[in-house]
């Protein structure tokens, strides 16, 4: 009798980069970006999908990486919030929420950032209203969430998208 497949290599494309490494075939895409790429920017709050701290890019869209399995992302183009800013120049959305002051304890910060990329990405000019409905599956502990819509605002009136 043969033993079950416990881990696996696993091969993808992260932030323009081939990266791979060994991991368990349980291990979450959250965790295999954090402790197997050592990637801490994507955090982990809920681990239910709840929360949204943990998105990510995935082909370009937004998802949830504590809801996938890092076999599933194999040969697929991952994009995490260290991906975004190019050397010591902050990406337009970074930039936007840090001239709205869009954070407070910053733990969020990425999954709005992320889910801010996706939106511009296919919306650049979302209203008010549809920018609120877009970050709605993001949790914020801190903040009353004016901030945060006023730098998706504004990235997209600088045209982050």
């Amino acid at each position: 009798m043969t033993s079950p497949l416990t881990s696996t290599d696993i091969s993808l494309r992260v932030n323009g980069e081939e990266r791979s490494a060994t991991a368990d075939v349980r291990t979450t895409l959250a965790d295999f970006l954090r402790e197997g790429l050592g990637l801490t920017g994507t955090h982990l709050g809920c681990e239910h999908g709840v929360c949204g701290a943990c998105t990510v890019l995935l082909d370009g869209a937004a998802v949830r990486s504590c809801l996938l399995l890092a076999v599933q992302a194999r040969g697929a183009e991952v994009t995490t919030v260290e991906g975004l800013a190019e050397g010591d120049r902050l990406h337009p959305v970074q930039q936007a929420f840090h001239d709205s002051h869009a954070f407070q304890c910053g733990f969020c910060t990425p999954g709005f950032v992320m889910t801010t990329v996706a939106l511009l990405a296919e919306e650049p000019t979302p209203s008010r209203e549809r920018i609120r409905e877009c970050l709605s599956g993001n949790v914020c502990r801190c903040t009353g969430y004016q901030s945060i819509v006023d730098g998706v605002a504004l990235a997209a009136s600088r045209d982050a998208g």
